[in-house]
C-alpha cells in the first residue's frame, strides 16, 4: 500500500511548489547514503520521496492525484521515474539536472555533471537550549549527536593496518566509470564515481576489518559550542568540518547548532528590550510607592508615581539584553497591572463610595496610550 505523497514529503495539501521542493531537498539530505551507512532501506525511502516529488511538482499529475489518488495515476499510465534507476546520483541528475547543480547542488558539492573525487560528508543539525539570562553573557554548551566519523582502526584510509593502498583496479585510477542507463527517454551514457574507490582512484588491497574498507563508522560525538551573547531564539551557529566525515579523502560536513532560548515566565523579549509585568493595588497606583521588580541580575526597586494608570510602563535603561550586532544592552520596561479588589465589606464599600463622590470628574482615567508595548498592555487589560 503506497503512502500518501503529501505525508511522504511532510507537507500540507495546499503547499506551493517552493515548499514541496524544499521538503524534498531536506529529505534527500537526510537519506543520503553518507549519513545512512548502516541503513539498507535508505535508497528505497529516498525513491519513495523522489516519486512523491515527481508527482506533486507536476501540476497535471498533482491535479490527477488530488482528485483520484494513486489509482488515478495508474489508470493514466504513470510510471515513477525513480523506479528505473539504480543509484542516487542518477535520480538527482534526472530531477535536478536542469537547475545548474544537479546532484552536487543538493549536497553542497556545486557544479553539474559527474562527481569527481571522493564525496564530502553530510551536515548535522542539533539543538542547544539556553536560559534567557545566558543570552546576557553568552555561554558554552556541549552538544552530543550521532555522526559518521573516520574509522579509528584504519585511521580513515580504509585499509587494514600494515597493508598497502593500491591503484583502484576497477577504474584504473581514474575515479570514474562509464555506464549505460535505461531511462524513460531512452538509453543514456553516464560517467559516475567509481563504486569501488568512491572516486578516489585508490583502493585498499586488504579492506579494514572494522569499517569494511569504507574508512568511516557511526559513533556518538560531542562538541563544545560557544554561544555568543545577544543570540536570538532559532538562530543557528555553523561549525565548519564538525559534521559527518566524507569518503576517504573527502571533506567533512558542517555542524549546525540551532539555539533554543527557553521562555522565562517573568519576561517578554522584544529584540534587545525586555518587558515585565508588576501587579499593584489600586491604592498603590493612587498614592504612589516603591516596589520591587525582577531583572536578569535579581530584584531591584522602582518608583510608582502617584496616579499611575493600568498599562503604564516604567523604563529601566540598560537592563535589557545585548544584540549580536549591538553590544549595548536594551531597556527593561515594567508594565503596571492594577488589581481591583473583588470582595469588600460594608465599611470598605462605604469608604469607596465616599471617595468616588469626593473625586468627581477627577476620577476619570487618562486615555490609554498605545505604542511599542501595545501587545503586552492588551494581554493584561
Amino acid at each position: 500500500m503506497k503512502r500518501d505523497y503529501y505525508e511522504v514529503l511532510g507537507v500540507e495539501k495546499g503547499a506551493d511548489e517552493a515548499a514541496i521542493k524544499k521538503a524534498f531537498r531536506k529529505l534527500a539530505r537526510e537519506l543520503h547514503p553518507d549519513t545512512n551507512p548502516d541503513d539498507p532501506e535508505a535508497e528505497e525511502r529516498f525513491k519513495e520521496a523522489a516519486e512523491a516529488y515527481e508527482v506533486l511538482s507536476d501540476p497535471d499529475k498533482r491535479h490527477t492525484y488530488d482528485a483520484f489518488g494513486h489509482d488515478g495515476l495508474r489508470s493514466g499510465g504513470y510510471q515513477p521515474r525513480a523506479e528505473g534507476f539504480g543509484s542516487f546520483s542518477e535520480i538527482f541528475e534526472t530531477f535536478f539536472g536542469g537547475e545548474g547543480g544537479g546532484f552536487g547542488d543538493i549536497f553542497g558539492g556545486g557544479g553539474g555533471g559527474a562527481r569527481r573525487g571522493p564525496a564530502g560528508g553530510g551536515d548535522v543539525g542539533v539543538v542547544a537550549e539556553i536560559e534567557l539570562g545566558e543570552v546576557l553573557t553568552g555561554v558554552s554548551r556541549e552538544v552530543e549527536f550521532e555522526a559518521v566519523v573516520p574509522c579509528e582502526h584504519c585511521n580513515g584510509n580504509g585499509a587494514e593496518p600494515g597493508t598497502p593502498i593500491v591503484t583502484c583496479p576497477t577504474c584504473e585510477g581514474a575515479g570514474q566509470v562509464q555506464q549505460v542507463t535505461r531511462t524513460p527517454f531512452g538509453q543514456m551514457m553516464r560517467a559516475s564515481a567509481c563504486p569501488t574507490c568512491s572516486g578516489s582512484g585508490k583502493s585498499a588491497e586488504t579492506p579494514c576489518d572494522v569499517c569494511d574498507g569504507k574508512g568511516r563508522q557511526v559513533k556518538n560525538k560531542s562538541w563544545e559550542v560557544e554561544i555568543p551573547a545577544g543570540i536570538e531564539h532559532g538562530q543557528r551557529i555553523r561549525i565548519s568540518g564538525a559534521g559527518h566525515a566524507g569518503e576517504v579523502g573527502g571533506r567533512s560536513g558542517d555542524l549546525y547548532v540551532e539555539v533554543a532560548v527557553r521562555e522565562d515566565e517573568r519576561f517578554v523579549r522584544e529584540g534587545r528590550d525586555l518587558l515585565t509585568v508588576a501587579e499593584i493595588s489600586v491604592t498603590t497606583a493612587m498614592l504612589g510607592a516603591t516596589i520591587e521588580v525582577p531583572t536578569l541580575e535579581g530584584e531591584t526597586e522602582v518608583e510608582v508615581e502617584r496616579g499611575a494608570q493600568h498599562s503604564d510602563s516604567i523604563r529601566l535603561k540598560g537592563r535589557g539584553l545585548p544584540g549580536l550586532d549591538r553590544p549595548a544592552r536594551g531597556d527593561l520596561h515594567v508594565v503596571l497591572k492594577l488589581l481591583t479588589p473583588v470582595k469588600l465589606d460594608d465599611e470598605q464599600r462605604d469608604l469607596a463610595e465616599r471617595l468616588d463622590a469626593s473625586l468627581g470628574d477627577r476620577n476619570q482615567p487618562r486615555a490609554a496610550r498605545d505604542g511599542l508595548f501595545s501587545r503586552v498592555r492588551r494581554a493584561f487589560k
